[in-house]
């Protein structure tokens, strides 16, 4: 044998000996299997936020305009929702444990290779290299804990993985920042480097085999290259349709494409033998509703968080940094309360307390646009932050816990998948949308983008935070209405999981 044969297979029987029995041989196992997918859950959210701070920095860099340096972080988000349901799927037929851990391996040579990109064009390619990676991760994170947690503490366990998601969009920005104060805008992808090197080590040495349950092992290519750019078509459209216009011929057209795909992809589904996304599984109403109040939940955060930095910079005329303080408010209510949701969750049933949390959403968006004025009360303010992310925090877990519960063994990675591309669309619905909205509500009470009377953002910011109330509201009946899910351990899926 030669030596690269025997290397080779000296890889192959220390990934055959693995997981460690130091860790699946301990009473509290399931945690270290929680603390590892928190690791990527926090290492992907971190990139998608990390990178904002960064972009004026990269503009003077490269020499290039804002709207093409927007790129590094459009083509990252764009990326990340496209593949999600397609390595879902994959990992349902591959395995989770060897598609998670080489996300891993997938998401440092895209970081290293970021650092170290010497245009702004290797630099966005070496960004979609990197959101692959995050797609790998984020795609199995959720599809494992279910797996893996019993149906008592399940919920508990996606509340830590949701916190995680939740700390690392809110610490993105002040430690990209730091960073790049201190050692330059390449540091903020080389720190990527070791953290990922620990999390392939613990997925390795931690992360339960999987027994595949996935009888087909054709994959679904024309479903994919259909599936693909119908939601690259979407995420464009609502990316450019507040600088360009909704009516605009470029953003109907690119509507168009998407309807005209999603079509031809729903009637590819129906008739391949092993699809890449079952329809079978929106006839449940806890996975198909699920995932409607989850797009609908980021939207209204998102929008939250689009909105609220134009008041205080425009109206309050707060330094950025006061800015960025003021707004951690919702990612810390959402980390506070998540675990906890998710061990009521496991007793109560998740019904309750996905209503309950879009309703305080609302309330908390609702008391932001109804005591906005030219002098704002701080304490208020920081106030219904806190309740919108304290809303968010109440809903997400016990709502990803009945979702994925409610799925078939053999459709954890695609089910988780779509979950969290649903949290994707609602990112970028949530600007879009809200973008759209003040621009409309400014331009009607006289105010311009640039310069002008503070007055009329008052106004603006106002009415579209109530609107965002409203379809938090919305969120808040579809839970109360969506079947089957107040009941406490149910729904429970059973995996055989090998160890």
């Amino acid at each position: 044998m030669s030596g690269g044969a025997a290397r080779t297979e000296g890889v192959r029987g220390l990934w055959r000996s693995l997981p460690s029995s130091r860790f699946t041989s301990r009473p509290g196992y399931i945690w270290y299997v929680v603390g590892t997918v928190c690791i990527g859950a926090f290492m992907a959210a971190v990139d998608a936020s990390i990178v904002n701070v960064a972009l004026p920095e990269l503009s003077r860099y490269y020499h290039a305009s804002a709207s093409i340096t927007g790129w590094v972080l459009i083509s990252y988000l764009l990326t990340l929702a496209t593949l999600l349901t397609l390595f879902g799927r994959l990992a349902d037929m591959w395995g989770r444990r060897p598609l998670y851990t080489f996300g891993f391996l997938v998401f440092i040579i895209g970081s290293a290779s970021c650092g170290a990109a010497p245009s702004l064009v290797f630099l966005i390619v070496s960004r979609v290299f990197q959101a692959a990676g995050a797609a790998m991760l984020q795609a199995n994170s959720v599809a494992i804990i279910t797996a893996t947690v019993p149906a008592n503490v399940r919920g508990r366990a996606i509340g830590f993985q949701g916190s995680a998601q939740a700390v690392g969009l809110s610490v993105g920005p002040a430690v990209g920042g730091a960073l790049i104060a201190l050692f330059g805008w390449r540091a903020i992808f080389y720190v990527n480097v070791p953290v990922g090197i620990i999390g392939t080590l613990m997925a390795a040495a931690i992360l339960p085999r999987d027994k595949l349950t996935v009888k087909s092992t054709t994959f679904d290519w024309w479903g994919a290259i259909i599936f693909s750019p119908a939601l690259v078509a979407l995420m464009m459209a609502v990316t450019i349709a507040p600088h360009v216009g909704w009516t605009s011929p470029e953003v109907l057209a690119l509507f168009a494409v998407t309807v005209v795909l999603t079509w031809t992809f729903l009637l590819r589904e129906k008739r391949f033998r092993a699809p890449l996304v079952d329809l079978r599984l929106f006839k449940s109403g806890v996975f198909s509703i699920g995932n409607v109040t989850g797009l609908l939940s980021y939207l209204v955060m998102f929008g939250v968080l689009f909105l609220m930095p134009y008041f205080f910079e425009k109206v309050s005329r707060f330094p950025s940094a006061v800015v960025g303080l003021l707004l951690t408010a919702v990612p810390i209510g959402m980390t506070v309360v998540s675990p906890q949701a998710g061990g009521l969750a496991d007793r109560y049933g998740s019904r309750v307390l996905t209503t309950v949390g879009m309703a305080c959403s609302a309330v908390g968006a609702g008391l932001l646009g109804l005591t906005l004025t030219l002098h704002v009360n701080l304490i208020v303010a920081v106030a219904g932050l806190l309740l919108v992310g304290v809303g968010l925090g109440l809903f997400t877990p016990p709502n990803n816990s009945s979702v994925m519960g409610s799925l078939p063994s053999a459709q954890l990675g695609v089910g988780g998948g779509i979950l969290n591309m649903s949290r994707s669309l609602g990112m970028a619905f949530g600007t879009a949308v809200s973008s759209t909205l003040m621009a409309g509500f400014l331009v009607a009470y006289g105010g311009r983008m640039l310069g002008g009377p503070r007055a009329p953002w008052v106004p603006a910011v106002r009415y579209s935070l109530i609107i965002l109330a409203a379809v938090a509201m919305v969120a808040a009946i579809l839970s109360f209405l969506k079947a089957g899910q107040d009941q406490g351990q149910g729904n429970k899926v059973d995996i055989p999981m090998e160890i």
